[in-house]
């Protein structure tokens, strides 16, 4: 093997190794993004559930101050 295919395969691996990095980084953001979502469709839903209570019946039920959802 050459010192051209030698130069070639240490610098392409240098390449894909900063790729892999920024898409580990990308990869965590996403996730954390995803997270976020989650939380916030579990609140909206929260919401909604309430709402349809009050539709329902003017005083929901609540427990230590706290709403039920």
């Amino acid at each position: 093997m050459g010192m051209q295919e030698l130069e070639r395969i240490t610098a392409r691996r240098s390449e894909l190794d900063t790729l892999a990095e920024e898409l580990a980084k990308q990869l965590h953001e996403v996730r954390a993004e995803r997270e976020e979502l989650i939380v916030a469709e579990r609140v909206l839903n929260c919401l909604a559930e309430q709402d349809r209570a009050v539709a329902v019946a003017p005083t929901p039920a609540r427990v230590a101050g706290r709403a039920p959802c």
